[in-house]
């Protein structure tokens, strides 16, 4: 009612609550689901076995882990999204700016490509897998137009691989 919705077109469950089992979770977004009030279901901070156990309850078409060239603890859940056609948003893309600093990391690809170091760690991003869309924050115009040239910026296979 406070969004002035009939339908929540994508829910993100964006925290398991330990304290609940994760099926009642999971049952109660099926339920709502059912019902109407939300067209599609999302998960955050889930494994690939949380994604499995979830998938047996209701149909997942998005999952948002942290994910980024420096941290790949969700690698195993990006290949099982990437493997099912899921929607995968890595949050922290850019891990707080430390991968678009100026002499940080990825500078000496930016210069080589004339573009910035977060636009390499979002080409990256984008590389890694057709499910992928980055979500990465930003304060002004300006700077979603430097983020949206990632989006053109192609590093080579060297290239990629050289950021492991």
């Amino acid at each position: 009612r406070r969004l002035r919705l009939d339908r929540i077109d994508l829910y993100q469950l964006h925290r398991p609550d330990p304290t609940v089992p994760f099926e009642e979770s999971v049952g109660e977004l099926a339920r709502l689901r059912e019902e109407g009030k939300i067209r599609h279901v999302g998960l955050s901070n889930v494994g690939v076995e949380q994604l499995a156990r979830a998938q047996e309850i209701v149909p997942v078409v998005s999952v948002q882990n942290r994910y980024n060239v420096a941290d790949r603890r969700s690698e195993d859940v990006l290949a099982a999204c990437g493997a099912q056609g899921i929607a995968f948003f890595p949050w922290w893309p850019l891990a707080v700016g430390a991968l678009a600093e100026p002499g940080g990391p990825l500078d000496g690809l930016a210069r080589a490509h004339g573009a910035t170091p977060g636009q390499v760690a979002l080409a990256w991003l984008l590389a890694r897998s057709p499910v992928v869309c980055p979500i990465p924050g930003t304060a002004s115009l300006a700077h979603l137009e430097e983020n949206m040239g990632a989006a053109s910026l192609e590093l080579t296979a060297e290239e990629l691989a050289s950021l492991g």
